[in-house]
C-alpha cells in the first residue's frame, strides 16, 4: 500500500505544542512503513525515535526509545499488534498505542482498545487525519477513523449488561459521559467549567476506579455500562 501523501506546508504546529512528540512507527511493510516515517519526520513537532518490522522488535524499541505515541500494525509475523500492544504497555506504560491498520473488522477493532489501544486508525486516512490523530494521543486522547466509531458503537451495544459496575461519584460520571463521546480534557473543562488540571485528576481516577488503562476502554465501559445512551 502507498504511504500517505506529505501534509501541506500550510499544516502549522498547534501554538499550544511547547514538546516534541516522539513516535516510533511499527509495520512489517517495508515501503509503507518507511513512507509513514518519511511522513512524520516533515512534520515540525515530531520525532521519529524508532521503527521495527515486527510486533518482538517494536516491542524492544519502544522498551528503549520510549516514546510518546506507537503505531502499530495489526497483522504482523511473529505477534499481532494486540500481543504487541499488551508487552509494550507493561514495558512502556507512558507510551501512546495508536493502531494503524487495514483491518475493519469491528472484532479487531475490540480486541485493540481491549489490549489498551488508545485509537484506531485505517491506512486510508490522509496525511492531515494522521497528524492530527498523533498529536491528540499524545495528550493522551483517544482517536478513531471515523468509519470505525460506529462500529465500535454497535459493538458494545450488542454486548451490552447495563451491570452498575464500581461506584462513580456525580462528577465522575459526568466525565465518563463526556469521555464516550470522544471529549479531549480541554473540551470537558470548558463544559463543565472546571480546570484543565482538575478534569486529567478526575480522569486518573476514573481509570483507577474501573482498573482500565485508556480513555477508549472507559468510553466502552461507559455505553456496556447503560451510563451511556446507546445508539
Amino acid at each position: 500500500m502507498a504511504a500517505a501523501s506529505p501534509p501541506p506546508e500550510t499544516s502549522p504546529v498547534p501554538a499550544s505544542a511547547d514538546r516534541r512528540i516522539r513516535i516510533v512507527v511499527v509495520d512489517d511493510h517495508t515501503l509503507f512503513r518507511r513512507g509513514i516515517t518519511a511522513l512524520l519526520s516533515r512534520v515540525p513537532d515530531f520525532d521519529v525515535v524508532g521503527e521495527a518490522a515486527d510486533g518482538f522488535e517494536g516491542i524492544r524499541v519502544v522498551a528503549s526509545a520510549r516514546p510518546d505515541v506507537a503505531l502499530l500494525d495489526l497483522h504482523m509475523p511473529g505477534i499481532t499488534g494486540v500481543e504487541a500492544t499488551k508487552a509494550i504497555l507493561k514495558e512502556a506504560p507512558g507510551a501512546h498505542v495508536v493502531m494503524l491498520t487495514v483491518s475493519e473488522e469491528p472484532e479487531d477493532l475490540m480486541a485493540c482498545l481491549r489490549a489498551g489501544a488508545l485509537g484506531y486508525l485505517l491506512k486510508n486516512i490522509d496525511s492531515d487525519f494522521l497528524v492530527d490523530s498523533i498529536r491528540r494521543a499524545a495528550d493522551g486522547d483517544s482517536v478513531m477513523s471515523p468509519e470505525m466509531t460506529g462500529k465500535l458503537l454497535r459493538e458494545v451495544r450488542g454486548g451490552s449488561t447495563a451491570a452498575s459496575g464500581p461506584a462513580l461519584s456525580p462528577r465522575e460520571r459526568e466525565i465518563v459521559g463526556c469521555l464516550a463521546r470522544g471529549a479531549s480534557n480541554k473540551e470537558i473543562a470548558r463544559e463543565l467549567a472546571v480546570a484543565e488540571s482538575t478534569v486529567k485528576i478526575h480522569v486518573q481516577h476514573i481509570l483507577r476506579k474501573l482498573n482500565l488503562s485508556s480513555r477508549v476502554q472507559v468510553a466502552v465501559w461507559a455505553i456496556e455500562h447503560g451510563l451511556v445512551p446507546k445508539p
